[in-house]
């Protein structure tokens, strides 16, 4: 990190380049970008947050059961009809 005489010519060369006039306005919008980032950072941080949180799984109360002749009954006969038409 630059110390104290560099901040000083950062300071003064900013002066001469932009004018006294201008150097508020450059510091007020390098502030709102920084509070910009700031909160995209805090944004996506929520996001991974909620992404990364353990799911509850909770059995619907419709289901009545989970045994496969609940859901396909098979027929009374498996056997072929041989009866002659």
């Amino acid at each position: 990190m630059p110390g104290g005489p560099e901040w000083l010519f950062i300071f003064f060369l900013c002066l001469l380049l932009f004018g006294a006039k201008r150097l508020p306005e450059l510091a007020r919008g390098l502030g709102k970008s920084v509070g910009e980032f700031q909160k995209a950072k805090d944004e996506i941080e929520r996001e991974i947050a909620k992404a990364s949180a353990p799911v509850e799984i909770r059995p619907s109360a419709d289901i009545v059961s989970h045994t496969p002749e609940a859901v396909h009954p098979l027929p009374a006969t498996t056997q072929p009809d041989t009866r002659p038409v």
